[in-house]
């Protein structure tokens, strides 16, 4: 690591952590059913929340316009509604705060001339995906004030695998600066590696999908679906035509997240199956055994999850687990990448 690269990274691995906690506070706010109490977007007066009873009086009031107030939560009081509304407004608040994060050091490292013109377009390809996330939150939101009380969730999906994939980049860019001088890879299995870190994103992204469409509250048993059933026939017949099960009904999507959880356990295997012979960094190792040990926590954290029926605490924790093991991908397939 180059001495005067020290605080670009430093900037840049701040900026993994707030979206870390972007990603879990927003994990909280879905499971808590929190994301559509704020049903307006104030850029600036929007950070401060109601300080009266008078402000608060009127944010419920507005609440109460939407379907979410009107179709489930009528019965809430003014407490009920500040203690959803308290998970969405702190969510937006970090959001911001990561924007301003990334922007002001980026522009203070541009005058400085801390950056080559490599990092200085990474950094760029950064910023419009910040702003590209914040963007598909409030297109997600929009989705759940018309007509029905819930999010799409397809738009769920982009948003949750957005902010996944903003914190991937960003701590590509870091690990680049943090390992700057190249070395020969082993080609094979570095393909190997992007190809399992692909379906690792797509089980991602049906994470989202159990999310959005609350699958994770059916079929709570395991490894059956259902008592003597390995696929329970609802899998097939809720939607028309039949693909749509797999990517809109909630029995079709939890099936496919079943049967994804164990092709990623299956390909991590075989990514230490096809390291195990060959004269490894100590960094190679230490990435492939993160990813041992995360798959295995990971998956265990998933069986309980659906066992107990998607508890907050449990579900957020799942969601963590998802996170760190694309952290110990990332970092693996760096190090076999350059």
């Amino acid at each position: 690591m180059k001495k005067e690269n020290k605080t670009v990274i430093y900037w840049l691995l701040t900026g993994c952590i707030l979206i870390f906690i972007m990603v879990v506070v927003g994990g909280i706010t879905r499971l808590t059913h929190s994301g559509l109490s704020i049903s307006n977007y104030k850029l600036i007066s929007g950070t401060i929340p109601p300080m009266n009873d008078v402000e608060w009086n009127e944010a419920f009031e507005l609440y109460k316009q939407y379907p979410e107030y009107q179709k489930l939560n009528n019965h809430f009081s003014l407490e009920e509604f500040k203690d959803i509304y308290f998970w969405e407004w702190i969510h937006r608040v970090i959001g911001r705060f990561i924007g301003l994060v990334f922007f002001f050091p980026f522009v203070y490292f541009l005058i400085k001339k801390r950056l080559s013109k490599s990092t200085i377009k990474k950094a760029t390809i950064l910023l419009i995906m910040g702003g590209f996330q914040g963007f598909l939150g409030w297109y997600m939101v929009k989705s759940g004030l018309v007509d029905r009380p819930d999010v799409s969730h397809y738009r769920l999906a982009a948003h949750l695998t957005t902010a996944f994939l903003t914190f991937a980049y960003t701590f590509w860019v870091a690990l680049d600066l943090m390992f700057p001088d190249k070395k020969v890879i082993n080609k094979k299995i570095r393909n190997f590696i992007r190809w399992s870190l692909v379906i690792l994103i797509i089980q991602i992204i049906y994470g989202a999908f159990v999310a959005g469409l609350d699958a994770g509250w059916i079929h709570n048993h395991w490894p059956l679906m259902n008592e003597g059933k390995w696929i329970h026939e609802t899998v097939f017949i809720e939607q028309n035509p039949t693909y749509l099960n797999f990517i809109e009904g909630k029995s079709g999507v939890q099936f496919v997240h079943r049967i994804l959880a164990y092709i990623v356990v299956i390909l991590i295997l075989a990514i230490w199956y096809k390291a195990k012979p060959l004269s490894l960094t100590s960094f190679q190792k230490k990435g492939i055994n993160i990813l041992l040990i995360m798959v295995g926590i990971q998956f265990f954290l998933g069986v309980l999850t659906l066992l107990l029926a998607v508890p907050v605490w449990l579900g957020v924790l799942h969601q963590v687990g998802a996170f760190i093991l694309l952290s110990a991908m990332i970092f693996t397939l760096h190090r076999f990448s350059k």
